[in-house]
């Protein structure tokens, strides 16, 4: 079974509401088993342009992968860094070498 990922570039405007956001995302990432790679670590562009903050979350697949996004917990979670950030989420399926 080839892994999914989400990939988001986000840039935040209101870091204290954000957290909101962080703490809400956490139950359903929990029910979907999702696995962070990249939280926002420091980053350097090397080429083209981002946001400041890059996300990288693993799953089990793209179905538990959309599932989990298009859940109401993780949309519920969503609504609170709509109003506080700029974000680019894509959701991608990874590469199985075999």
């Amino acid at each position: 079974m080839t892994k999914a990922y989400w990939v988001a570039h986000v840039e935040i405007d209101d870091a204290e509401a954000y957290e909101a956001y962080r703490q809400a995302n956490a139950l359903p990432f929990a029910r979907y088993g999702a696995r962070f790679l990249v939280r926002g670590g420091e980053q350097q562009v090397v080429e083209g342009s981002a946001k400041s903050r890059t996300v990288v979350i693993e799953f089990a697949d793209l179905e538990t992968a959309r599932a989990c996004y298009h859940s109401p917990e993780y949309q519920a979670a969503k609504a609170l860094r709509e109003p506080v950030s700029r974000a680019d989420v894509m959701i991608v399926a990874g590469w199985d070498a075999a």
